[in-house]
């Protein structure tokens, strides 16, 4: 199997890197948009960006939401729900159950 050839990109912010995909988002942006703390800090940036886009940006919030409605969205793995489960836990809070 060929190796994909990686093309050199520059973001709207002015960063260069190289990427083999159809992928737009730029590595170095998505760093530095990494929150430092909290729960959105545990989980991969394609998990992290998927509760962004539905405006989840606090436990509670997530805690309005099915573990079900969580696990459907994009980049949303085994390993992303059971930090978020664990998380939500320590605040006392779990997923909304299914109705």
């Amino acid at each position: 199997m060929p190796a994909s050839k990686k093309n050199l990109r520059v973001c709207k912010n002015g960063h260069q890197y190289y990427k083999s995909s159809d992928c737009p988002t730029c590595p170095i942006c998505e760093q530095e948009r990494k929150p430092m703390e909290g729960f959105l800090s545990l989980i991969a940036a394609p998990a992290r960006r998927s509760l962004e886009r539905i405006e989840v940006k606090s436990l509670q919030e997530l805690s309005r939401c099915t573990e079900a409605e969580i696990a459907a969205l994009h980049g949303m793995g085994p390993n992303a729900l059971a930090k978020l489960r664990a998380a939500m836990a320590e605040e006392g809070l779990s997923f909304k159950e299914k109705s």
